[in-house]
């Protein structure tokens, strides 16, 4: 068999392989990971005198906004708990979303030389950058639970679920974030389209109102949304807000997809990130 024949066959026949010994790969890497992170964070919150007072104006002033706007003009329904506190819980998910997949996205081009002069899990680096952003989260869960005591909502056993949906919303994360990743070092297009695309994707999802204000073929294709089961089981989680049913498990279907997706579509590109960046 000539050799780029035997070439080919092998990588072809090694995808599968590479994919299922993929997360066994980052696991392995673990440690650079959180090295990466605590760079990360570090340089985030570095000569800032404000620190975690930033992280929770944005969620207070936005939350205030949705109140005005959707609880009281628009009358927007809030599933048996009082409005700001939907909002709010709906919010800190999205931005944490938000904010890890714009980091993420652009790793590689805002640090180059991980790319042409390190010789490293590559991987490992639009994992690290999904992470920081759960300081962030869980600062603002903090925000969370003063309002539950405010309202006097008592959390269900439901709660116990955080974990889940806090696991699912990273992947979430991820599976995008290796996506435009990639897309990144090739095309610098994204990195100007990424902020107003996330921009809208917030007003398309059910973060400022519940996905059930939709008919029953509406809620069938909102829920191809990946983000939206997730809101919907984390109000459910944290307030007892009904359970997502159907619409959640459409939902997880694209969250998997999506990261299967990436894993696969970052592993081809990664082999020409040090020609093109």
């Amino acid at each position: 068999m000539p050799r780029e024949a035997a070439s080919e066959w092998q990588e072809n026949a090694a995808g599968p392989v590479a994919r299922t010994h993929v997360w066994r790969s980052l696991w392995e890497s673990r440690e650079l990971v959180a090295l990466l992170a605590a760079r990360d964070l570090r340089v985030r919150y570095k000569q800032t005198a404000l620190g975690v007072v930033w992280v929770l104006l944005q969620p207070i002033a936005s939350v205030a906004i949705f109140t005005l706007v959707f609880g009281r003009l628009a009358g927007i329904s809030s599933q048996g708990v009082p409005y700001p506190l939907f909002a709010l819980v709906g919010f800190v998910v999205w931005t944490y979303f938000s904010s890890a997949t714009v980091r993420a996205s652009d790793v590689f081009i805002s640090n180059p030389d991980l790319v042409t002069k390190v010789s490293f899990n590559r991987l490992a680096a639009p994992a690290a950058a999904v992470l920081p952003p759960l300081v962030d989260l869980a600062i603002s869960m903090g925000l969370v639970a003063l309002l539950l005591v405010y309202y006097g909502v008592v959390p269900t056993w439901g709660v116990v679920a955080v974990p889940v949906w806090l696991a699912l919303l990273v992947l979430t994360a991820l599976g995008l974030a290796l996506w435009l990743a990639a897309l990144n070092v090739r095309y610098r297009d994204v990195q100007q389209a990424v902020g107003p695309s996330m921009q809208t994707w917030l007003f398309l999802s059910p973060v400022a109102y519940p996905s059930t204000l939709l008919s029953d073929q509406g809620e069938l294709l909102y829920s191809l949304n990946p983000i939206a089961g997730l809101l919907g089981l984390a109000r459910w989680s944290l307030l007892g807000t009904p359970w997502p049913g159907w619409p959640l498990a459409v939902s997880l279907g694209m969250v998997a997809v999506v990261l299967a997706c990436g894993l696969t579509y970052f592993r081809r590109a990664e082999r020409f990130f040090a020609d093109v960046i």
